[in-house]
């Protein structure tokens, strides 16, 4: 069944669920995923980015460009669609310190389900 994350948290939060626990699980969730990217990106692996990760050669080009010219807090960004996953990627291939990386992208992950659940909540 095609559902997003996003839409998967509203109906724990809306189901009843630990609002705590879904926001945990969901950022812990995401955050593994991004790391799986930097990974990709960190040992070049160019076929499975492009094949795998559908990430266009464009894609990938505007976000080191973002990454060298906004630095780390570019890394806040990625759970946006179409280019949060060229973040994590191009962190990997410019070897961003993944120490740095973790915290942000896990900031950023978690923001966005407090976020989402937080909204969830008021209805």
């Amino acid at each position: 069944m095609p559902l997003g994350s996003e839409g998967l948290v509203v109906l724990m939060v809306v189901g009843n669920f630990n609002i705590y626990t879904v926001v945990l699980v969901a950022s812990v969730a995401n955050f593994l995923g991004s790391c799986t990217s930097y990974y990709i990106g960190y040992t070049g692996r160019s076929l499975v980015i492009s094949k795998y990760l559908h990430i266009s050669d464009n894609q990938l080009k505007r976000a080191e460009e973002s990454f060298k010219k906004y630095g780390a807090f570019s890394l806040l960004f990625t759970w946006l669609p179409g280019i949060g996953d060229a973040i994590t990627v191009a962190g990997g291939l410019l070897r961003y310190r993944f120490s740095y990386f973790a915290i942000l992208v896990f900031a950023g992950k978690l923001f966005r389900y407090m976020a989402v659940a937080y909204l969830a909540s008021r209805y």
